[in-house]
């Protein structure tokens, strides 16, 4: 599990092909602290697992799915990608809960300013639309945000400067794709009313012990 408060912007060295997969390697420094092979990283949102470690850098495999559903296929040396280290139990819950599992891409549509924040503008397939509320959480690119406004066709966040400075959003502009988790109480509550009769009509036994 992660916040979404991004911890250090990292630096794509080398993204490798292989069979299915990319092997990517990410120059870093303050998220090297602790971290061992077996660790889970979100990079840019998408929780990958740690499978070597150097001076200055570490190393992770995202696998054919992680592919498909996320903007990590178009990285490449020299990108910027947010990083978070996964979250341990007893720390501060800043952000909101955050799974690293994306759910898909959100286009950027419009950046606007409004005063000293950047409201950003946001299209993303209409079963995500549904799991998306104003004033609710929503994650891109591993970032925690606060759900400015949403309709049936969008949604809009207000990056803050520290926000802006502290991620990549910054460096985000019409066009771009970026990994979108929606809240994951959403997804839950979603999959839930797909039943008639809520969990008994999922195969809940109604009789207690």
């Amino acid at each position: 599990m992660f916040t979404g408060l991004i911890e250090e912007i990292g630096v794509v060295a080398e993204c490798a092909p292989r069979p299915r997969s990319r092997t990517i390697t990410i120059t870093a420094d303050k998220i090297l602290e602790g971290t061992v092979v077996g660790d889970s990283i979100a990079v840019n949102g998408a929780c990958l697992t740690v499978t070597g470690i150097g001076e200055g850098f570490f190393r992770a495999d995202a696998v054919a799915e992680t592919l498909r559903a996320t903007n990590l296929e178009s990285l490449r040396p020299g990108n910027r990608v947010n990083l978070e280290r996964a979250l341990r139990l007893g720390d501060r819950l800043h952000g909101h809960l955050v799974s690293g599992h994306v759910d898909g891409i959100a286009r950027v549509d419009s950046v606007r300013a409004e005063g000293n924040s950047r409201v950003m503008t946001f299209s993303c397939p209409r079963e995500f639309l549904a799991l998306i509320a104003a004033k609710g959480s929503v994650t891109l690119d591993g970032t925690s945000l606060t759900v400015a406004s949403a309709d049936r066709s969008s949604f809009s966040v207000a990056v803050i400067p520290h926000t802006a400075g502290a991620t990549t959003l910054s460096d985000r502009s019409p066009g771009d794709r970026l990994n979108l988790e929606c809240d994951l109480f959403a997804r839950y509550l979603a999959r839930l009313t797909e039943f008639e009769g809520g969990c008994y009509g999922a195969g809940f036994d109604r009789r207690r012990d």
